[in-house]
C-alpha cells in the first residue's frame, strides 16, 4: 500500500512539475513579449532607429495614428514585398514602442469588397492588379488631429529611405503649417526637356527634386523681374544663376543680410544647359560670393583621377572619365550633419569653392576631391578626356566642392540699390537718383547661414534616380545620395536638423571596398604609363620633325637609316609600354581573383571545418565526462 502511495506521489510530483514548467513558459514568453529587444550587428546600424528619429518621437505634442494597409492574405503576393512588408511592421513597432503610447499602429488586410479596401482607397493607398486579377495592397497613413500623409505604395527599392519617409509624416501631421521655399532658376527644373533648358524637344514634367520639394514646402518660383525677395520664406534656393539682373542679385544680397539662409548651386561646365550653338554654358555669383567671404573661377573644372565616371565615349566605348565625380561615402565630411550619413553621389563637372582670404565668416567644407586631382580649364573639356590625361598633374590639394558659410556679411552693394537703367525714365545723358539708399542694409542684422555647390547638374533625374514599371506603377530607384544631400540641406537650412540624422541610413547592400582599392591602385599605374607612352611619342614625333627638316628636296619622301632607326626603336618602346600595361592589368586580376578565392575558401571550407571541429570537441568533452562519472 505505501509503495502505491509513494507511486502515485511521484507521479503527481511529475505531472505538477510539468505543469509548473508549462506555466513557467508562458509567464516567461508573455513577459519577454512585452520587452522590446533587438540587437542590430550590421555595420551601418540600418535596423535600428537613429537618433533624429527618437528626438522626434520625444516631442510629439498629439497622439498620431498611423494605419498600415497590408494584403496579407494574399496568395500570389510577390515574396520579396512580403519579406519587405514584415520588414516595415517590425519598423513600425519600434516607433510605437519608443513614442511612449503617443503612437498606435493598427494593420488592415484590404480584402476585395471590404469595408478596409474602402479605406484603403478613400486614403489615397494605390492598389496594384497582379496577373492573377487580384489587388495588392501595400501602404500606409499617417493620422493626426486633422492632418494627413499617406505613403501610396512602400517600394521595396527605397528601403533605405524608409525611416525617413515614416518620421517625415509623423513630423508633418504634427504641424499644420507648411515651410514657404523661394526657387530661383536659369534652368527649366518645373518643366525640363530632354536636351536640356535652350533645346530644342518636347516638355517634359517637372525635375524630381521640384516634386520632393512640394510634398514637403510651398514651393514658389520667383521670377528675373523681382525687386525684392519674400521676408516670409523659410529658404531661398538658387540654382544656376546665369546672368541675372542686377536688380535680382540686389534682392539676394538684401534677403541674406536680414537673415535669410540661402542654398546655392553654380556650375562651371553645366552639362544640361546647352546654348543653340552647342556650347556647355557656366554660372556663378563673383560679387555675391566676394561679399560672402568665397570664391570659385567659373572657368575652372576639378578632374579627380581617383573618383572617375565611367562614361561612354563617342565610339561607344566605356572610359573613365575624371570630370565627372563618382564619390564615396569616405569623401564626405563625417562632422557635418548633412554629409555625414551619405555613400555615393555623382557631381558631372564640378568647380572648386575656396574661402577669400582674410574673409571673417565660418566655413567648413561638406564634400571635397581627393589628392588625385586638379583644376583644369573647362574649355579642355570639349575636347574629349584625352587632352586631360596628357597635361594632367595631381596636386596636394584637395579641392571643396560643396561648402557651409555662416556669418554676418557685407553688402555686395555698397552704394545701395542698382538704379534701372530704363529709357522710357530718363535720357542718355541723364543721371539716375538711386531709389530708396536709406532703406538699403549695408550690413547683416543677424547670422545667415549659406551652402554653396559648384554644381547644378547633380540635380538632373537621370543623374541619381532610374524609373521602372511595376505592374502599371512607376517606380522610382535611387541609385546614389544626390537627392538625399538636396533633401538634407533643405532640411537643415529650414530649420528641421532631426530628419537630417535619419536620411541616408547605409546601404543594405555592402560594396567591396577592398576590390574597389586596387582598382583606384591599378588606374593610377595605368595612367603613369600612358601618359609615359604620349610623351615618349611627342618626343620622338618631334625628333622625325626635326630629321625631316634637314632633308633636302629629293630626299623628303624619302626615310633616312637614321629615321627608321628612331621609329624602329619608338616601336620597340611602345610595345614595352603596352606590355607593362597589360602587367598591369594582369596583377589587378590576379589580386581581385586571389581574394575572391580567398572568401570562397573560408565560407565554403573553413567555416564549416571549424564549426565541425568545434562540435567534435565537445562531443569528446561530453564523452570523457560520462566516462568519469
Amino acid at each position: 500500500m505505501s509503495e502505491l502511495n509513494n507511486m502515485l506521489k511521484s507521479r503527481l510530483f511529475s505531472i505538477g512539475g510539468l505543469v509548473a514548467v508549462l506555466i513557467i513558459i508562458i509567464l516567461v514568453n508573455v513577459l519577454f513579449a512585452r520587452v522590446n529587444f533587438r540587437l542590430d550587428v550590421t555595420g551601418d546600424k540600418v535596423y535600428s532607429l537613429s537618433e533624429g528619429t527618437k528626438k522626434i518621437l520625444e516631442n510629439i505634442s498629439d497622439q498620431v495614428s498611423i494605419k498600415f494597409f497590408y494584403s496579407r492574405s494574399l496568395d500570389n503576393f510577390p515574396p520579396h514585398l512580403k519579406a519587405y512588408a514584415g520588414r516595415v511592421l517590425d519598423f513600425l513597432s519600434e516607433y510605437e514602442f519608443h513614442s511612449r503610447k503617443k503612437i498606435t499602429v493598427e494593420v488592415y488586410d484590404p480584402k476585395p469588397d471590404s469595408e478596409e479596401e474602402e479605406w484603403a482607397q478613400q486614403f489615397g493607398i494605390e492598389g496594384i492588379n497582379l496577373p492573377s486579377g487580384e489587388t495588392l495592397y501595400l501602404g500606409l497613413v499617417a493620422l493626426s488631429a486633422d492632418q494627413e500623409e499617406t505613403i501610396a505604395f512602400l517600394d521595396s527599392s527605397q528601403e533605405g529611405r524608409l525611416e525617413y519617409d515614416l518620421a517625415r509624416m509623423i513630423s508633418r501631421v504634427q504641424s499644420a503649417k507648411k515651410q514657404k521655399i523661394g526657387l530661383i532658376s536659369s534652368l527649366p527644373v518645373f518643366a525640363g526637356t530632354p536636351m536640356g533648358f535652350n533645346m530644342p524637344g518636347q516638355a517634359t514634367e517637372p525635375w524630381h527634386f521640384i516634386k520632393e520639394l512640394q510634398n514637403s514646402y510651398e514651393v514658389s518660383q520667383i521670377e528675373q523681374d523681382v525687386e525684392l525677395i519674400p521676408d516670409d520664406l523659410d529658404l531661398l534656393v538658387i540654382i544656376h544663376p546665369k546672368e541675372l539682373s542686377d536688380t535680382l542679385e540686389y534682392a539676394i544680397d538684401q534677403y541674406v543680410l536680414k537673415g535669410g539662409n540661402a542654398l546655392v548651386f553654380v556650375d562651371p561646365f553645366a552639362t544640361r544647359d546647352i546654348t543653340a550653338q552647342h556650347q556647355v554654358s557656366s554660372s556663378s555669383l563673383p560679387r555675391l560670393f566676394k561679399a560672402w567671404g568665397i570664391e570659385m573661377e567659373p572657368e575652372k573644372a576639378v578632374v579627380d583621377f581617383d573618383f572617375p565616371t565611367g562614361l561612354r565615349n563617342q565610339n561607344n566605348q566605356v572610359e573613365s572619365n575624371p570630370s565627372w565625380l563618382s564619390l564615396p561615402g569616405e569623401i564626405f565630411n563625417k562632422d557635418a550633419l548633412i554629409t555625414s550619413q551619405l555613400n555615393s553621389m555623382i557631381l558631372p563637372v564640378a568647380g572648386a569653392i575656396m574661402k577669400a582670404e582674410g574673409a571673417d565668416i565660418q566655413y567648413e567644407p561638406l564634400i571635397q576631391s581627393s589628392t588625385n586631382s586638379a583644376l583644369v580649364n573647362t574649355f579642355q573639356l570639349r575636347f574629349g578626356i584625352e587632352e586631360v590625361r596628357r597635361e594632367f598633374q595631381p596636386t596636394p590639394d584637395r579641392y571643396d566642392l560643396a561648402v557651409r558659410i555662416q556669418g554676418k556679411f557685407k553688402t555686395a552693394f555698397p552704394d545701395g540699390k542698382p538704379r534701372e537703367d530704363s529709357e522710357d525714365t530718363r535720357n542718355d545723358n541723364e543721371v539716375a537718383e538711386k531709389p530708396f539708399p536709406d532703406q538699403s542694409l549695408m550690413e547683416s542684422v543677424t547670422k545667415a547661414v549659406i551652402i554653396v555647390v559648384s554644381d547644378t547638374d547633380l540635380l538632373w533625374d537621370d543623374y541619381y534616380l532610374s524609373k521602372q514599371n511595376f505592374l502599371g506603377l512607376q517606380l522610382v530607384n535611387f541609385f546614389n545620395n544626390n537627392l538625399d544631400f538636396f533633401q538634407n540641406a533643405t532640411e537643415m537650412l529650414s530649420g528641421g536638423d532631426d530628419l537630417i540624422s535619419i536620411r541616408s541610413r547605409g546601404k543594405f547592400e555592402r560594396p567591396f571596398t577592398t576590390v574597389q582599392m586596387l582598382e583606384r591602385k591599378a588606374a593610377s599605374q595605368w595612367l603613369e604609363r600612358e601618359q609615359d607612352l604620349v610623351k615618349k611619342a611627342e618626343e620622338t614625333n618631334l625628333k622625325l620633325k626635326e630629321m625631316e627638316n634637314l632633308k633636302d628636296a629629293s630626299q623628303k619622301f624619302v626615310l633616312s637609316k637614321a629615321q627608321e632607326e628612331e621609329i624602329q626603336k619608338f616601336k620597340e618602346e611602345r610595345l614595352r609600354i603596352n606590355n607593362e600595361l597589360k602587367m598591369v592589368r594582369r596583377h589587378l586580376r590576379s589580386e581581385i581573383e586571389s581574394l575572391g578565392t580567398k572568401i570562397k575558401f573560408i565560407n565554403i571550407f573553413l567555416m564549416p571545418l571549424l564549426v565541425s571541429v568545434a562540435g567534435i570537441g565537445y562531443a569528446l568533452y561530453k564523452r570523457k565526462k560520462s566516462l568519469e562519472n
